[in-house]
């Protein structure tokens, strides 16, 4: 790539998207397209709904979202429907302060960074286009213009709403510079930036007795109070502020509850009214999007605080749990790692994964729910089914503890232990055994964590352990099967065959000898039992069987043995039942003969090209399966 000539490309597109003009062409692109005018919570809802949305199970997951964050999708449902939604619907939430509340490392910050850079690249669009009174210190709405009395007249004409005022640099400039003549006013099209300073503004507390109430609504500027004279006037003030340059956007409080009162009184007026007050100036208008992030614990102590009430009803909250789902919390652990610069050494399939198990077992509560332990409780967060459960049960599951996820181990924990077995000297790869090993190694040194949690970890660090021995021991039976698909279908088309045979009380014909026979109740039962299909159990569940034959061929569908999750994994053990005396002499005898060294370098072979290991790492889980299969 010619790196100038895509800097050159990259600087003519944005040239392209600049526009100057009057006061009086701007109104004309308003009446062809009104959305121009919409407010900054507006703006934000379109930016996420226009990404697209999926509908899963009853949720709506939304694509803006998708690619940072994981696992959070009910929580960011709710978020965007109760919050931004609402609010781009002129609806009174949208005088409110969005509090994102939640555990340390829980995607809170990176939720606002999501916004603040899609909100830049939004206003690159047609969708998104931002336009303001060109040399306005606060890149107000030019609608702002339009005299108050005249504004019910216009806003029918144009269809739109007109809310707020001039702010007072604009005032006198309409004055001075334009002799009162507003169509003649310049507008401009600005896109909007964080380090350019529009349409975004971020506050962080620091010391209260440094930090200035300036840092926010703007300031005197003292070297010119001698030429025009006046504080009062707009030409000796600075209109700076990070209120000032958050208008027409998002404004962003980093760890908000920190910040010192008299920074937050501010906001009383700025959420209800949607002004502030800042130096000698009557109320200064200021659309734009609050949103601020905290820890539960400074929550607690805020509204703990009879003083806050004011300040607290005009806040929505929304949490922002841990995520609770194993596939999700490894994707998170794919990008933090995707970041680095250590992507030169292989991670072993399973190896996050192992660690995504650990996690989110510290996250979940013992539900009461009779016969339901943690891990099955995992396994049904994660999409998988088990047995004697229903979708009923996970949504019962899911309302019971409104708290649940908002503590438990943090992705930053986990991907620090990760980073310490990653790091070490001359390593090609790691494993799933390394994580675990470096996970305990950790909790020695994880400075909040009481005894009692500890033994609770460690305890979750062996059950991850178990789920990697069932797992490390499906993966070498599943590689050593021979044409392991031909080899289930044939097990699975006997099956079906035996079972239709009995459900209809009849006979099934020998493919050799053509003679009838009654249906093979040993076979049947040695695969049903695999997963735990009780005597008293198996008519109904070969009756089930059938009916879901019956339903996929009324919608012309094939019914194969991936069909249906349950027999697939009853055929899966079957197989491996079968092969495990195989697996168990070649994995780990010393010295094979040839035979078994032809079949364990093809067994390494699989592992490497269907499977994802190199070959560090699939002899290491050859050698650890065995040593699990002699135990």
């Amino acid at each position: 790539m010619d790196i100038f000539k895509r800097i050159t490309e990259h600087r003519t597109e944005k040239e392209l998207l600049a526009w100057t003009s009057t006061f009086a062409e701007y109104i004309d692109l308003v009446r062809k397209n009104p959305g121009l005018a919409k407010t900054a919570h507006s703006r934000v809802y379109e930016m996420i709904a226009s990404q697209g949305i999926n509908d899963q199970s009853g949720h709506k997951s939304y694509k803006f979202f998708n690619q940072e964050i994981f696992g959070l999708d009910r929580a960011i449902e709710k978020l965007v429907e109760e919050y931004f939604h609402s609010a781009a619907r002129r609806l009174d939430v949208r005088k409110r302060i969005l509090l994102l509340m939640g555990p340390v490392s829980g995607g809170k910050s990176t939720i606002v960074t999501m916004l603040k850079r899609g909100l830049e690249q939004f206003s690159k669009t047609d969708l998104g286009a931002v336009y303001a009174i060109k040399g306005c210190p606060m890149h107000e709405d030019p609608l702002h213009l339009i005299p108050q009395e005249l504004r019910s007249e216009v806003e029918r004409e144009l269809g739109v709403r007109i809310e707020g005022t001039l702010c007072p640099s604009c005032q006198m400039r309409v004055k001075t510079e334009y002799n009162g003549c507003i169509e003649d006013v310049l507008v401009e099209r600005v896109l909007v930036s964080e380090e350019g300073r529009v349409g975004i503004g971020t506050f962080s507390p620091s010391d209260p007795k440094s930090q200035d109430i300036a840092d926010l609504t703007g300031s005197i500027d003292f070297s010119t109070i001698t030429e025009f004279g006046s504080e009062s006037d707009p030409r000796a003030y600075r209109f700076d502020g990070e209120l000032n340059k958050a208008n027409r956007g998002i404004m962003e409080f980093q760890e908000m509850l920190k910040c010192d009162e008299k920074f937050l009184w501010n906001l009383l007026s700025l959420t209800q009214e949607g002004n502030f007050k800042a130096g000698r100036f009557a109320l200064i208008s200021a659309d734009e999007l609050i949103i601020a992030h905290t820890n539960e614990t400074e929550y607690k102590s805020f509204i703990a605080n009879k003083k806050n009430e004011a300040l607290q009803s005009r806040m929505i909250v929304m949490p922002i749990p841990y995520n609770l789902r194993v596939s999700d919390e490894e994707k998170i652990y794919y990008k933090l790692i995707g970041q680095s610069d250590m992507s030169h050494i292989h991670i072993a399939p399973h190896a996050l994964r192992v660690a995504a198990i650990f996690s989110i077992l510290t996250r979940l509560k013992e539900t009461k729910k009779q016969g339901m332990d943690l891990v099955k409780k995992m396994r049904m967060y994660d999409g998988e089914v088990v047995e004697g459960y229903k979708e009923a049960d996970l949504k019962e599951m899911q309302n019971e503890f409104i708290e649940e996820g908002m503590s438990g181990i943090d992705p930053r924990y986990v991907i620090n232990r990760i980073s310490s077995a990653l790091i070490r000297q001359d390593l090609q790869c790691i494993n799933a055994l390394d994580v675990l090993r470096a996970l305990k190694d950790g909790l020695d040194q994880h400075p909040s964590i009481t005894k009692d949690e500890r033994e609770r970890f460690l305890n979750f660090i062996s059950v991850a352990r178990k789920e990697y021995d069932d797992i490390a021991k499906k993966e070498v039976q599943k590689a050593f099967v021979y044409s392991f698909e031909e080899s289930a279908k044939t097990l699975f088309d006997n099956y079906l065959d035996n079972i239709e045979a009995y459900c209809n009380w009849g006979k099934i014909k020998d493919p050799l000898t053509g003679e009838e026979m009654d249906p093979d109740e040993r076979l049947m039962r040695s695969i049903e039992e695999q997963i735990g299909i009780s005597e008293n159990a198996k008519k109904a569940f070969r009756e089930e069987i059938l009916i879901r034959i019956s339903s996929y061929s009324r919608k012309g569908r094939k019914f194969d043995y991936s069909s249906h999750e349950r027999l697939r994994e009853a055929i899966e053990k079957k197989l491996f039942a079968d092969l495990k005396d195989i697996v168990k002499i070649t994995t780990s005898t010393k010295t094979p003969d040839e035979r078994q060294l032809k079949k364990i370098n093809d067994v390494t072979r699989q592992l490497i090209d269907e499977h994802g290991y190199c070959p560090v790492c699939a002899n290491e889980l050859l050698r650890y399966v065995g040593s699990l299969l002699n135990r």
